[in-house]
């Protein structure tokens, strides 16, 4: 059972300061898929690009927006604010995707739309009708751990290329440096609320965002071309 005891003043005031700037560094990873739905919306096509990334993104802002309401977890409310902003970008990407995709992939991204949505209603009826605080608390925040977690496949995979390439071609500096920067906003966060829901998953993505920072300043020398958008380009 988790029980957050009260903040002196100091650490209300250092609290509300990392939680401002992890929002304001999530607005970085937010509009860093622009350029590709640029190049969508330019060519009237989605060509190779996937939209699963969004379909995940929005699914794990809204579990992540849950956790954070008061109904959920009382004064933790700017991890509301960034997931609820967070959810409207992945709301608006998806919407591109499926507007210019082709008739299959409309079908198929519709459906995982309509399924994430089904998805929150369950956890929000759940959470809402077997659990009573605080065990609500810990059952949201199981699941907005596992849901973030599960996030890290991408900058993993992305590692991963730049060391098997090296080359820092396919990671973009300032998205790596706003991944480290919010995370370690909500690292110090989470650390100051006492919310190990929020410093765990937060601490391992400083840790991620330090490996891709210092991966790009060891290889970007061997990068010939200007770095390009990274992880919305795939088969699936």
């Amino acid at each position: 059972m988790m029980i957050r005891s009260g903040l002196s003043s100091n650490d209300s005031v250092f609290s509300y300061v990392a939680g401002i700037a992890g929002n304001i560094f999530a607005l970085g990873l937010f509009l860093s898929p622009i350029p590709t739905f640029r190049r969508i919306v330019r060519n009237g096509s989605t060509e190779d690009f996937s939209g699963l990334p969004y379909v995940y993104g929005l699914l794990n802002c809204l579990i992540c927006l849950w956790y954070g309401l008061p109904l959920v977890s009382p004064g933790i409310i700017l991890v509301a604010t960034v997931n609820f902003i967070g959810a409207i970008f992945q709301l608006i990407y998806i919407s591109i995707f499926i507007i210019f995709a082709d008739n299959a992939r409309k079908a198929k991204m519709t459906w995982f739309l309509v399924a994430v949505f089904a998805v929150f209603a369950v956890i929000v009826f759940v959470s809402l009708t077997v659990f009573v605080s605080p065990y609500r608390q810990l059952f949201v925040g199981y699941l907005s751990v596992a849901s973030l977690i599960s996030m890290f496949a991408s900058p993993l995979f992305i590692i991963n290329l730049v060391v098997k390439t090296k080359s820092v071609e396919y990671m973009p500096f300032y998205l790596s440096l706003s991944t480290f920067l919010m995370s370690l906003s909500f690292f110090a966060y989470g650390m100051l609320e006492d919310d190990p829901f929020i410093y765990v998953p937060n601490g391992i993505g400083t840790v991620l965002g330090i490996v891709q920072l210092v991966l790009y300043s060891y290889y970007k020398n061997a990068s010939k071309e200007d770095p390009r958008e990274p992880l919305l380009e795939s088969s699936a």
